[in-house]
């Protein structure tokens, strides 16, 4: 079997390498497992932490180990929270 798991959520983005949301534009960026299981429980922790998430974890073919034919969305993708560590935020209020 030549495919791969990846995540997508209710926007149409897919779960990125580096821990953010992407388009999937470049296949290179788009997370993929193996393994259902365990994008099913990368699901289930992404979950955990946004309760609004609606995602799903989808079989793709792969080409040179990257995911391909993946359904670009249209969407703009959400912004990371800002605020998780405040030290690294440009927008600190409490930095003088």
């Amino acid at each position: 079997m030549s495919g791969a798991f990846v995540i997508r959520n209710q926007l149409g983005h897919y779960w990125g390498k580096s821990g953010c949301w992407t388009k999937g534009e470049r296949a290179a960026q788009v997370a993929c497992w193996t393994y259902k299981d365990e994008a099913v429980n990368t699901l289930f922790e992404l979950g955990s932490q946004d309760t609004a998430l609606r995602g799903e974890v989808m079989l793709t073919d792969t080409e040179d180990q990257l995911p391909k034919n993946l359904k670009i969305s249209e969407l703009p993708v959400p912004k990371p929270d800002k605020g998780d560590n405040l030290e690294n935020d440009e927008d600190d209020p409490t930095d003088e």
